[in-house]
């Protein structure tokens, strides 16, 4: 029951909705594919990749602003900007990508409004009120994080080049060692906060050393750079950043080859080789492939070594490489390999995966 005083509810939901949707709900399904001028299957299809749940044809779920939307789309269709065969996907990596960002929203605004007291008696109005002023604030912020993101990739867009850009990048990995029997022990709590130190981390790492995330995966991160030595920084750099007693330790793998970037996200043979490599790494280990090898054994500030060939999916004969900074004492191993561990036939020249 609602408090004395206290907007009910039901109302304070339509409010919330109102300002969010820019409005209420009055079209069905079908009428806002007629106002938008395009076919009920192609909407659907469209509302679909965007991660939301069919509507009833007789259920008045979209707003004036659905139909904008729908329209410019169309609009950008025509016009030739949009290509009809990628419409879908470039619909479901927004949805996926603006998805988790709502959803980090939605918690910080539910911590914020239980931040005095018990959170589950904070009001339905305090919901609306809060959502009306940070709503212009956040599109704000959002909008101008969009617009650096466009400034960096500057390059790209000059060149011109099209939705299946293939590059030369170095792929890599790092993944937290244990982590699965480890966070069976945590409370929810202690897990969340473990995971975002590990992100928070992550992201500055690799941002400082001139890559990009590409995508985080609660005990991982896929991220990606143009340059070896960017890729070898951010390797050795993120064991060491987020080494501590209390947290598990961490093992990078990275290679480097023609790679296939989409929708802001990448695909090649080179991805499959650097998650294989992660997997062989020991703990605060970087361990890179022959490419890789080869853009940085003549480099005075890294030592590089290959390990004994292993046979793993995919590969066969599958030769990773160490990689360490050089220090005056080549022989410590801050990863516990020892001279066992090597290909003394090959020596310090990479000759092959």
């Amino acid at each position: 029951m609602d408090e004395p005083g206290e907007v009910p509810a039901g109302d304070a939901r339509e409010a919330l909705e109102r300002l969010l949707l820019d409005g209420p709900r009055r079209y069905t399904r079908l009428q806002v594919a007629q106002r938008a001028g395009m076919p009920p299957e192609r909407t659907q299809r469209l509302w679909r990749a965007l991660g939301f749940p069919d509507a009833a044809d007789d259920d008045p779920a979209f707003t004036d602003a659905d139909v904008q939307a729908l329209a410019v789309l169309s609009t950008l269709i025509d016009s030739g900007f949009v290509d009809p065969a990628t419409e879908a996907s470039i619909a479901r990596a927004m949805g996926q990508s603006l998805s988790r960002l709502a959803d980090w929203q939605t918690d910080m605004l539910a911590d914020a409004l239980g931040r005095g007291g018990d959170r589950t008696r904070a009001s339905t109005e305090d919901a609306v009120a809060a959502a009306r002023a940070l709503l212009p604030a956040l599109r704000e912020v959002q909008d101008y994080v969009w617009r650096r993101h466009l400034a960096a990739n500057a390059d790209r867009l000059l060149s011109a080049v099209g939705p299946g850009d293939r590059r030369e990048l170095a792929v890599g990995f790092a993944d937290l060692v244990g982590y699965t029997s480890r966070s069976r022990g945590m409370g929810g709590r202690e897990l969340g906060a473990m995971v975002e130190d590990f992100e928070a981390i992550a992201t500055e790492v690799i941002a400082r050393h001139h890559g990009r995330v590409v995508k985080t995966v609660g005990d991982g991160v896929l991220f990606t750079a143009t340059s070896a030595v960017d890729a070898a920084e951010i390797g050795l750099a993120l064991p060491d950043a987020w080494n501590a007693d209390d947290r598990p330790k961490l093992r990078v793998g990275a290679a480097y080859g023609p790679v296939l970037t989409r929708l802001g996200d990448v695909y090649s043979p080179v991805v499959n080789l650097a998650s294989r490599l992660t997997s062989l790494a020991r703990p605060g280990a970087l361990l890179v492939d022959r490419d890789l090898a080869q853009r940085l054994r003549e480099l005075p500030e890294y030592r590089v070594r290959p390990l004994r060939r292993v046979s793993v999916r995919g590969y066969d004969h599958l030769q990773p490489w160490l990689v360490r900074r050089r220090r005056t004492d080549a022989d410590v191993s801050p990863e516990h390999y020892e001279d066992a561990d090597f290909d003394d036939e090959t020596g310090e020249e990479p000759s092959g995966n």
